[in-house]
Parts: C-alpha cells; sequence; structure tokens
C-alpha cells in the first residue's frame, strides 16, 4: 500500500499539551488500530517528518511510538521506504457474535429462504469435502471454461485499441433510460446469433447484461407478481435461473425432463412462464425434440405464457444438423432468448444479453437501469470489436473441436469401462455429458469420494428442484484436457 499514509483518515486524540507521555499516547492509539483491524498489514504509517500533521506532535515523538510498535513486532521499517503494519503479528481473537439461529425478520422474507443460498452455489462442494482437498486440478464440473484456449493477446490488443479510443472521445453522458447496451456491440451480437443460432433479430432487440444471471434477474423482476406469477423450471435444471425467480416471489412448478426434453403435457394451465434450455438441457444434456418444441410453443399462444429459454452453450454443436432456436421471427413476440460469453469467450468478461420481445423492452431497460444503469463501456466496446473482427467465430471453431475431442473420449470410456455402471446420454451439443447409474448407489458418496483422489464431479442430486428421480453422473470437459480425462476417470473406476 505504498503511498496511503496520505490517505490516513483515523482519528487521534491529541495528548494534552506538554505531557510527558506524548509517546505513549500515540503508540497505545496506534497500537489499537492495528490489533482492530483498521491499520491492516502492508498499510504504510505516516512519515515521521510529518507527524506534526497526522498526530500533532513532534517527529522524535512519533519515532519512539514506532520503536515501541516495532519490538512488538506489530510494525517493520524498510530502509528508505517508511513504516509499515507488520503482515503477521499476534492479535487477540475478534470477538463474534454467534450466528442466529433463524433469519433475522429485517430482512425480506423471499431473501431468507435457503433454497435460494443453495441453488447460486450449487457448484461448490460441501464444507468438509473442500476441507479435505482444497483445490482440485482435475475438473469435471459442468458450466467451467478452460482459460488457456482463449487468444488474451488478441483481446488484450483490441481493449487497449478501444481504450485509446476512449481516451481521444471519452463517452458523454447519456440518459439512463437509453443505456439498452453499446449499439455496436448489440448489432454485433444479432450479426453472431443469427449466423450461430438462425435467430433473426435486430440490435434494438438486444439488451446487455452483467452475464446470464443478470438476464434471468431482469426477466424475474418484470414479469412475475410475488405470490402470483407461477413459473414452470425443468427438473432437474439450473439452480441459479430458477433461484432468480424464487427471489422475485414467484410459485415454481417443477417439471420432469425425459430423452426429449421438458415433459410439456406435465404443464399446468396456470403456468405463465416456463424457463427451458432446449438445445442442450442442464443438466441431462438432451435436445428437446421437433414435437416437443411445438407443442411448448402451442401451450405459450394458448395460455398466454412466455418462454425463457437459455442457450447457454448452443454455438457448441458437434453432430447431426443444426437446431433452431425456439425464438424465432414467428414466436419473437412470446419468447425471450438468453445469450452468454462466458462460455464461448470467459466468464470474467460478466457480460451475457436477451433478446426480448419489443413490448418487454421498456421495463427491461428501466429494470437494468436500476441495478446498475449499464454494463462496463470498455469492455462492450472490446467484445464487439472481437466479434465484428471475426475472432469470436475463429474461437468457436477452434473450441467445437478441442471439445469434441473430449467429448469423445469421455464417451468412449464411460461406454467401454463403465457399461455394466454407468450409460452415456447421446449429446450432440455443449460442454458436458450426463451419465444415468445403472446401479442403486449413494453418487453423492462416490463424488466426495473422489475429492480424495483430486478430481471434482457432480451427481444428479444437487440439480434437482424436488426429490431426485434419478441417479447419475455429470461430466462437464470445458476445463479438463484430454490427459486429465483418462486419469479422472481412471480415479473413478476406483472409487466405484
Amino acid at each position: 500500500m505504498k503511498g496511503s499514509s496520505s490517505l490516513f483518515e483515523i482519528a487521534f486524540a491529541p495528548p494534552p499539551t506538554g505531557s510527558r507521555r506524548s509517546a505513549d499516547s500515540v503508540y497505545t492509539q496506534l497500537r489499537a488500530a492495528i490489533l482492530d483491524g483498521r491499520l491492516v498489514p502492508g498499510f504504510k504509517l505516516p512519515v515521521e517528518r510529518q507527524s506534526a500533521v497526522f498526530f500533532g506532535v513532534s517527529r522524535n515523538t512519533v519515532a519512539r511510538a514506532y520503536a515501541k510498535l516495532a519490538i512488538e513486532g506489530l510494525v517493520q521499517s524498510r530502509q528508505g521506504s517508511g513504516t509499515y503494519v507488520a503482515p503477521k503479528q499476534s492479535r487477540p481473537p475478534r470477538e463474534r457474535f454467534p450466528a442466529p439461529q433463524t433469519p433475522d425478520p429485517r430482512l425480506n422474507s423471499l431473501w431468507r429462504q435457503p433454497e435460494l443460498a443453495q441453488a447460486l452455489n450449487f457448484w461448490h462442494d460441501s464444507q468438509h469435502a473442500r476441507a479435505a482437498r482444497a483445490s482440485a486440478s482435475l475438473d469435471f464440473r459442468p458450466a467451467l471454461v478452460d482459460p488457456r484456449l482463449f487468444p488474451f493477446e488478441v483481446f488484450r490488443r483490441i481493449s487497449a485499441k478501444q481504450l485509446r479510443r476512449m481516451e481521444l472521445k471519452p463517452p458523454t453522458f447519456k440518459s439512463p433510460q437509453g443505456n439498452q447496451g453499446h449499439f455496436p456491440l448489440r448489432t454485433a451480437i444479432a450479426t453472431h446469433i443469427g449466423v450461430s443460432r438462425a435467430i433473426v433479430c435486430q440490435p434494438d432487440d438486444v439488451l446487455v447484461t452483467a452475464g446470464a444471471q443478470q438476464a434471468f434477474d431482469l426477466l424475474a423482476r418484470v414479469l412475475v407478481t410475488p405470490g402470483v406469477t407461477t413459473v414452470a423450471i425443468e427438473d432437474p435444471g439450473y439452480p441459479p435461473m430458477r433461484a432468480a425467480f424464487l427471489a422475485a416471489g414467484a410459485k415454481l412448478v417443477p417439471i420432469p425432463v425425459d430423452a426429449q426434453g421438458l415433459m410439456v403435457d406435465a404443464l399446468p394451465a396456470s403456468v405463465q412462464i416456463v424457463c427451458v434450455c432446449p438445445s442442450h438441457q442442464f443438466p441431462f444434456g438432451v435436445s428437446m425434440s421437433a414435437q416437443r418444441r411445438a407443442a411448448l410453443l402451442d401451450f405459450a399462444r394458448q395460455h398466454g405464457a412466455v418462454i425463457v429459454e437459455d442457450d447457454y452453450d448452443g454455438e457448441f454443436r458437434y453432430d447431426g444438423t443444426p437446431l433452431q432456436a425456439l425464438r424465432s421471427t414467428a414466436t419473437a413476440d412470446d419468447v425471450f432468448y438468453v445469450g452468454t460469453f462466458s462460455k464461448c469467450m470467459f466468464p470474467a468478461l460478466r457480460l451475457g444479453f436477451v433478446v426480448a420481445p419489443q413490448w418487454a423492452m421498456p421495463a427491461l431497460i428501466t429494470a437494468k437501469n436500476c441495478l446498475d444503469w449499464h454494463c462496463p463501456t470498455l469492455t462492450q466496446m472490446a467484445v464487439a470489436h472481437y466479434i465484428a473482427e471475426g475472432h469470436l467465430a475463429r474461437h468457436v471453431r477452434k473450441l467445437r473441436d478441442v471439445y469434441r475431442k473430449r467429448r469423445d473420449l469421455i464417451e468412449k470410456i464411460l461406454r467401454t469401462d463403465f457399461a455394466e455402471q454407468l450409460s452415456p446420454m447421446p449429446s450432440h451439443y455443449g460442454m458436458h455429458v450426463a451419465a444415468f447409474s445403472t446401479q442403486a448407489r449413494c453418487l453423492e458418496r462416490v463424488t466426495a469420494g473422489l475429492l480424495e483422489h483430486n478430481v471434482h464431479l457432480h451427481s444428479f442430486e444437487r440439480y434437482f428442484f424436488g426429490p431426485p428421480t434419478s441417479q447419475g453422473l455429470v461430466f462437464g470437459y470445458g476445463a479438463i484436457d484430454l490427459e486429465g480425462i483418462e486419469q479422472g476417470l481412471k480415479a473413478l473406476r476406483r472409487v466405484l
């Protein structure tokens, strides 16, 4: 924290004029500030020549106080640099208040639901498992990506160029109601999904969001009336998506999923919103059949419902003919299409989008502006040029080749070495493969045991909203290479 002493704003009581205990007074107050955490390890204390400004005492007085603190190991003097709070010191434990057994009633009751935090932390292992193995180098968890595959040098060059443009021509202030997203980025998104997902839309149909999760939150805010709106979710499904609607006060109805996707016949007539992953269902990995797609769209029209389509990894198709998204020109009034750059680029961007019906866009823009006004302009500009210059298309083609090899290896090993224990579902899209268990066993115990072998793997159980109706494992291959896949599956054999 070099130079941080210029921001030294801790109030010190000056010693009485002429007091012989001035050094003790400075020492006592500094010691208390260090021990209670107001002055953190590494903080640079005011230099002695500025003692009158910060402490109201002489230079020699502060020097004596610092020397006394140094003897206790609370500060360190660095030649030619100054005096710093020591990185390690013996501190009495802070007083900790016991965690309340029940949520505080001052909180909004919607945010006191334990299911909410559980859904948003679905990818985390239990505290016991994390203690057993703090990190895992063989990671089969779904929804992860391998940062080593992204061309950071290209994106760095594009970002630097956009930063120079901002320096020469700073962005002008605009009304927050107009911050639907950087127009060149919305144009690039419309072009990209038109080619990769056959979605016909205009830039005005696109709202830029801070990732897919914010998109779900915005949709829940504008579409849900707390305690009234009924939302159908896939079960099992993507927990953070349902968390957004749960937090908005929706009544959730879990709908089973089979080999053809969401079982549309099970939808109650009272449902007003249907959340689906039709291209690559999470976590089963199945693609919704054409018959089910037509039935779902018919249901929406007949009952005045809307569909939230999560296409989190739809760019990655490996086999068969392309599956058109539910959102099309004919269904533009009924379908909200949610996309993200977390899978095709990298998650730290925190950038996603919604292609929405025009009747909903004003409300969505207002809700977005209430949350954060708009996504970071520099990031939007960089991603817009990254897409427009063709880099995203080239990167997606590269990832398709890499992921296809990983998927094929997993399916081959599962079919040869685990034929009596696991049955993989056919998966033509995405970044993970699901395999159903052919034997009754506790797979949560299996995944916990795998952590001892440095392997992260999830079972179906954590993705169900209601009681689990099937058993199996989810093999994500976005963050694990071919060698890691072989090692991880060898460990699975040993544990099974």
